[in-house]
């Protein structure tokens, strides 16, 4: 890989998908982020550790991962957000639980602590891993940005809220019902995820991975089992690749089913809602037969999977495909010749394609607005490269173009399944892996429902019995809740409930 004007020693990581790692200078941190962006490359994500600054960026070679070291705590680093606007938020969470803090930087006020710690006692930094307690914790006041004029009045939302979705508080700023503002306030769902996984064996970590946001822990645990196989130059069989591949398409299938029918119920539509969540109760249980959990929990594990798929599960599978496939194209045609629903969909939360692009708008979300990324095609790997993967995208970034890209992935993972029960390769199911005497590294990415997971893995040598020394796990929701704040601005009240479902961005996966 060579970026124009960067001089890098870049070192390759052994991994399915290209992945570069490389220590830069302070000069090189803000010019790579600037060569990247001029080849129309991408922020992925940013983290902090105990010593350093890291970023993950996409681009056309592959990723890149730069490290730059600090010399002492409180360090400072060049702010990032000039060049992408999506680092604001990743860098906010960095000072808060590693105390490094972006110089220059606008918007400084905490992320993930609601008062939980002292600003001085970042718990990445800990020497320790025994869990601690601060008498004078309290709830901070969070200075939310005010909107002022004739008319103006704030509408708070959350961070309880009236369902049995995840707590976030929204703060409205409306004349009438027309919203002029939201601003978003998350972390509510901070549970030292990132610290723990410091706590755990290496081998068994990829428990933790699975459980950080539940409608995606197939894709988490791959890309964690992924890093790990990377830092030890395990080469995992193709049966194992192939059957981690078929649970992630189960899972994008499931968790489009109870999107399209919850975007139907948001929109008055309960008839949506009953029948796609019959169709997904079925799936799931087909899940739970096949693999032993309606989710698959657990089921991708360092070196390979537990469990395989028999000849009468594989038919299963393909009869239900058959099935599926006909009920959903029966029920897009009702939706799209629903008169009232098409009134709630079109136009509404519309995230223009230079918008999308110039925020950084990632997965599902992001191909409903011109952003043709799908790592699943661009950078292919067993067993996607036998695929050819067909990429749903849509231009008019609206609530409609998101359920447009919804039915359409669909309908593309019912013939990837098919696919992949019939040409399933024969062989073991796990590989044996072993962990390098010295520290090293690794690196994991997966094309998850929602769009890419990323994990990065550093690991001690065997001298500290292979301990974790920091393991980043990146949800695209990270970049894709900012560019709601800028959906719903000039809509109306009642929509927000609508569009926010057509993002479904995690709560948790973006709390760690």
């Amino acid at each position: 890989m060579k970026i124009a004007g960067l001089n890098l020693e870049l070192q390759p990581m052994p991994a399915p998908v290209p992945i570069w790692h490389a220590s830069v200078s302070v000069e090189d941190w803000s010019a790579a982020a600037l060569a990247v962006r001029d080849v129309g490359g991408r922020l992925l994500a940013l983290w902090g550790t105990r010593n350093a600054i890291c970023a993950a960026y996409v681009v056309l070679d592959g990723l890149l991962w730069l490290e730059l070291p600090l010399a002492a705590a409180n360090a400072g680093y060049p702010d990032l957000t000039p060049v992408f606007a999506a680092a604001a938020r990743m860098q906010r969470a960095a000072s808060d639980l590693c105390g490094i803090h972006a110089e220059g930087a606008k918007d400084t006020r905490p992320w993930l602590n609601h008062g939980a710690w002292p600003a001085d006692h970042p718990p990445l930094r800990a020497s320790t891993g025994e869990a601690q307690q601060f008498a004078d914790a309290q709830l901070l006041d969070y200075p939310f940005v005010r909107v002022e004029g004739d008319g103006v009045h704030e509408i708070a939302v959350g961070p309880v809220h009236a369902g049995v979705i995840e707590p976030g508080h929204f703060r409205f700023s409306v004349v009438g019902e027309k919203v002029l503002r939201l601003e978003q306030r998350l972390g509510y769902t901070h549970k030292g995820i990132e610290q723990r996984f410091t706590e755990l064996p290496a081998l068994d970590a990829y428990r933790l991975a699975g459980r950080i946001s539940g409608d995606s822990t197939v894709a988490y645990a791959w890309a964690y089992c992924m890093a790990l196989e990377s830092a030890a130059g395990c080469d995992i069989t193709p049966r194992a690749r192939w059957l981690r591949a078929l649970m992630l398409e189960r899972e994008r299938v499931a968790n489009h089913l109870g999107d399209l029918g919850a975007l139907g119920n948001d929109a008055a539509f309960a008839f949506g809602l009953a029948q796609f969540s019959r169709l997904r109760e079925d799936w799931l249980r087909l899940s739970h037969s096949a693999f032993g959990h309606r989710l698959m929990m657990d089921c991708c594990v360092p070196g390979g999977v537990t469990c395989d798929v028999k000849r009468p599960q594989r038919e299963a599978m393909m009869l239900q495909c058959d099935e599926l496939q006909r009920e959903v194209l029966t029920l897009r045609t009702i939706y799209e010749e629903h008169a009232g629903l098409q009134d709630r969909f079109m136009t509404t939360g519309r995230v223009s394609p230079e918008l999308a692009a110039r925020l950084g708008l990632t997965g599902l979300a992001g191909r409903a607005s011109g952003q043709a990324w799908d790592l699943r095609s661009d950078h292919a790997f067993v067993p996607y490269d036998q695929l050819q993967l067909k990429m749903a995208t849509h231009r008019n970034g609206d609530v409609a173009a998101r359920v447009t890209v919804r039915f359409e992935e669909l309908m593309e993972s019912l013939r990837l399944i098919r696919s992949m029960v019939v040409d399933l390769p024969a062989g073991e199911l796990a590989a044996p892996l072993s962990l390098p005497e010295q520290a090293t590294r690794g690196a994991g990415w997966v094309e998850g429902w929602r769009g890419e997971i990323f994990v990065a893995l550093e690991l001690a040598g065997a001298e500290h019995k292979h301990a974790i020394l920091r393991c980043h796990c990146h949800d695209p929701s990270w970049q894709n809740w900012p560019v709601l704040e800028h959906a719903v601005i000039g809509n109306i009240v009642p929509d927000f409930p609508l569009i926010n479902k057509s993002f479904n961005l995690s709560y948790s996966g973006s709390d760690l």
